[in-house]
């Protein structure tokens, strides 16, 4: 149905609270990436008027470390728009703290604990190969 794949993938050994945390964070990534997803508000049968969503679904995989640093060097070579998220994030309080530890990552084996994917359906499911969806 779509041509485009979206894909979240989370590190296996976080705690469940960092794992939603992270989710949530990589998804306001992918709608700031790739605003021509998101549908047109909801409204109520009382004509109240909500916030929108993601037009298009979201699927979400775990990993260990290794999984996660193979998928960003794939999504990477592949050039497909990546939204990555490393440990050393949750240790700051605000986004430009954010960038500075996530550049202060060796970039070539990043810390990941979740990685966001967008771009064509099959070249998606070639980098998320293997992968079994998140529990």
């Amino acid at each position: 149905m779509f041509d485009t794949k979206i894909a979240f993938i989370v590190r296996d050994d976080l705690p469940t609270w960092q794992r939603l945390n992270v989710v949530a964070f990589l998804g306001t990534g992918v709608a700031a990436a790739s605003p021509e997803i998101m549908g047109a508000p909801y409204i109520d049968a009382k004509g109240r008027e909500y916030g929108n969503l993601s037009g298009q679904p979201m699927m979400i995989f775990e990993s260990d470390l290794a999984g996660l640093q193979t998928a960003h060097r794939k999504g990477l070579e592949r050039e497909l728009t990546l939204i990555p998220y490393v440990h050393a994030m949750f240790s700051t309080g605000h986004d430009a703290a954010n960038r500075e530890v996530f550049q202060a990552e060796d970039a070539d084996s990043m810390n990941l604990v979740g990685l966001a994917i967008r771009g064509p359906k099959k070249v998606v499911d070639k980098v998320i190969k293997g992968m079994k969806l998140h529990k």
